[in-house]
């Protein structure tokens, strides 16, 4: 038998692609999130057989025996742990999903193989405790890492908790630490993808930084040129919020960028400041730029409905593709 993965918190299906890049023999047999519009995208790409709109609180054992599942991928609401949240952990109910899973893990005797993915932060939290406890309680054997996709060639920054479970056999690596890379990793000799490899031409006009941003926000922009191989983060808040939520792009080399800022800072005239930032050509990530920073496929589209805020946000909600498929093919290697 393959594998029968039970996708909670599903999202727009990042865990989906995940496995499908793992290359593994199985199928997705259920899809869960309460938010209608990533259910919505997700059903675009998937079909709406797979995913439900549902509160994950109302999952049983029931259902997860009928539907013989061996396999959770998960990604669990990440604002009761996150720097900007309140930090409230386990009190806040965005957690009380988590809180019924921890319950219905050690029930589930299908299982045998659990994925999770969290913000960093999250292996210092009263829920991971929980998590843990669920594990061993269904005697998992069970690891920890922080990984971001730089360490696997993809040029954007998004350091997130992982947590990998099996049943079958131990991991060959040893526990009782936060693994911060992968367990045999060599150093990949390949270069990282350069941003000019992911940005898309003719991006229409309203993808440029607006003015009053330009003028008043510009230079807490991470900005990014096109032989770089790095990026920032991007959050749900990007584009509507300017410092911590995303890099921008600039077509021009890093030399030319460098020598316009030189003379905006010896300008004072705010027409003449406002034309050398014009000059600079600085806009946002597409949501379809951003999706291959996170690996998403090509193919993955979102509907003709869904708005860039949209968009934007629920990428921001997803998962990094490559990092997760990894980390499912390590899972899954007996």
């Amino acid at each position: 038998m393959g594998f029968r993965v039970l996708e909670l918190f599903s999202g727009i299906g990042g865990m989906h692609y995940a496995f499908q890049c793992a290359q593994l023999e199985g199928e997705v047999v259920g899809a869960m999130d309460v938010n209608t519009v990533a259910n919505a995208v997700y059903a675009h790409n998937f079909g709406q057989k797979t995913v439900k709109t549902r509160n994950i609180q109302s999952l049983t054992e029931k259902e997860v025996t009928k539907v013989n599942a061996n396999m959770i991928l998960m990604s669990p609401p990440c604002q009761p742990h996150t720097r900007q949240g309140l930090q409230k952990d386990t009190e806040d109910r965005r957690s009380d999903a988590l809180t019924h899973l921890c319950a219905l893990i050690p029930e589930c005797k299908t299982l045998q193989y659990i994925l999770m993915e969290n913000v960093k932060g999250f292996e210092c939290s009263q829920a991971r405790n929980q998590f843990v406890d669920a594990l061993e309680k269904a005697e998992f054997y069970w690891r920890e890492f922080i990984l971001t996709p730089t360490q696997f060639n993809v040029p954007n920054t998004r350091h997130r908790y992982y947590c990998i479970a099996r049943k079958l056999q131990d991991f060959e690596f040893p526990g009782g630490k936060i693994w911060e890379e992968m367990p045999g990793l060599k150093a990949d000799r390949q270069p990282s993808t350069k941003i000019s490899e992911i940005v898309e031409e003719d991006v229409a006009s309203n993808f440029l930084v607006p003015d009053d941003v330009l003028t008043k926000r510009v230079l807490v922009m991470d900005i990014i040129h096109p032989t770089q191989s790095r990026s920032m983060c991007f959050t749900k808040g990007y584009t509507h919020y300017t410092e911590g939520t995303g890099s921008a792009y600039t077509p021009l080399s890093e030399e030319e960028s460098h020598r316009l800022f030189k003379l905006l800072e010896d300008t004072e005239d705010a027409e003449a400041r406002l034309k050398l930032l014009h000059q600079i050509k600085l806009r946002y990530f597409t949501p379809r730029e951003v999706a291959r920073l996170m690996s998403f496929p090509e193919e993955f589209t979102f509907p003709g409905e869904t708005t860039n805020r949209q968009k934007y946000r629920l990428l921001g909600n997803s998962i990094n593709v490559k990092v997760v498929g990894e980390l499912i093919k390590l899972l899954t290697t007996i």
